[in-house]
């Protein structure tokens, strides 16, 4: 032992630290367990304790948790919350990482809390990476998409478009942001088409695309409801059914509905939709996350009551 060059000492002492690490972390070679309780995650400050002075090897290990729990899950969604707790590990072990800030954003959106601690973990990326664009771009995303902030998604964008990277499509996002109150599809989809540009998930792709497939079909129906709205004016009573638009003159012919099916009246709101979609699209979310973004309001409504 006196014979080993110092080198070996400390290269020897890293691995058996990066063991212990391992196992007091609590990771498992077998896949992950979808009725297991989540995993223990420790607090930052009891990890740097951990750490034994090896904060970025003990944050690699924590992080290759969190993409294990997701690669390993039929319902990534459910374990929103376990990951974001991991990534917070993960990126007070070793804020100078770069890919978890975004991992955090595009994977914690369980619930409005989930997104606003997603939103946290991005600005500390914004401190660290300053000169980063895309952690200001998902921050401003967050606001739009899952929280309806669009003035905070404004100011929180517009840092960005200075920044040396960043692309020039940035500026004509913001100037939509500035002037189109209430936000609107064109808005939507710009920030969906560069979340397709530069998303590192490709698990994540599939969902842009059918949002942004849905603003198209969304598009069209808006205008068939302008369609819908002069036949009023013109007969005084409503349509009975989309063809009337155009047997009754209004229309030379109807807009294709995009996937080959037809235009309907929906028979629980009387609005005009695709049969494909069976509904119409909601601005800021995609399938399934209205009815969640409302379950949160609700939560709100009745914790401001109390």
């Amino acid at each position: 032992m006196n014979g080993w060059h110092p080198g070996k000492r400390v290269a020897i002492c890293a691995i058996a630290a990066a063991t212990v690490l391992y196992a007091q972390a609590g990771f498992r070679e077998a896949a992950l367990d979808e009725e297991a309780a989540a995993p223990y995650v420790p607090r930052p400050i009891a990890a740097r304790i951990l750490a034994l002075g090896q904060e970025a090897l003990l944050g690699d290990l924590y992080w290759l948790k969190a993409v294990q729990i997701l690669g390993g899950s039929r319902r990534p969604a459910e374990h929103a919350e376990t990951v974001g707790q991991i990534v917070d590990v993960v990126t007070q072990l070793d804020p100078y990482v770069d890919h978890p800030y975004r991992f955090a954003a595009i994977w914690m959106n369980r619930d409005q809390d989930n997104v606003r601690d997603a939103n946290r973990i991005l600005r500390r990326g914004i401190s660290y990476h300053p000169l980063e664009w895309r952690n200001r771009f998902y921050l401003s995303f967050n606001h739009f998409f899952y929280l309806d902030e669009q003035k905070t998604a404004a100011d929180e964008l517009e840092p960005a478009i200075a920044l040396e990277k960043a692309p020039d499509y940035l500026g004509r996002l913001l100037a939509r942001l500035r002037s189109e109150s209430g936000g609107g599809l064109d808005v939507a989809e710009a920030y969906l088409r560069q979340l397709v540009e530069s998303t590192e998930d490709e698990s994540r792709l599939a969902d842009y695309a059918k949002a942004l497939d849905e603003i198209e079909t969304e598009r069209r129906a808006r205008f068939l409801d302008r369609a819908r709205e002069r036949f009023i004016e013109i007969h005084g009573h409503d349509i009975e059914r989309v063809d009337d638009l155009v047997t009754h003159g209004v229309l030379s012919h109807l807009p294709p509905e995009p996937h080959g099916w037809e235009w309907q009246l929906d028979p629980r709101t009387g609005e005009i939709a695709s049969s494909f979609l069976n509904g119409r699209y909601n601005l800021h979310f995609a399938p399934g996350e209205q009815e969640r973004r409302q379950a949160w309001l609700r939560q709100e409504q009745k914790e401001e009551s109390r």
